[in-house]
């Protein structure tokens, strides 16, 4: 199966469980890799064949930007049933990124994987 994949995606949302983390949004970096068979979208070179990663992103955007959870690993299952759900995904990885979390950390978050890998 090939990959499509989206890296470095930047949103802004409410995501925390401290006090501080509820009253500020903050930027989030979501990497995603999708299984997707691009072979007709290799062939005929058309979008309508291919998993449109701009659909993809916005609609990730969407999720995130509503999204109020407390903890990552919510926000991160939220925006993997989004995409499994609006485009044909079999299996995806997702890595969230919450930078600044921790003072010592250059960066601290969660990476799930759903569906299968054929």
């Amino acid at each position: 199966m090939d990959t499509v994949f989206i890296e470095g995606l930047s949103i802004d949302t409410l995501v925390g469980v401290h006090d501080w983390e509820r009253k500020a949004r903050r930027s989030v970096t979501l990497d995603l890799e999708m299984a997707f068979d691009c072979a007709a979208a290799g062939a005929s070179d058309a979008l309508v064949d291919a998993l449109d990663y701009a659909a993809v992103a916005a609609r990730v955007t969407e999720v995130v930007q509503s999204a109020r959870f407390q903890l990552i690993e919510a926000l991160a299952e939220a925006v993997a049933s989004a995409v499994r759900k609006d485009f044909p995904v079999a299996w995806l990885r997702l890595t969230i990124h919450k930078t600044g979390a921790l003072g010592n950390a250059a960066n601290v978050g969660v990476t799930i994987e759903r569906g299968e890998r054929h």
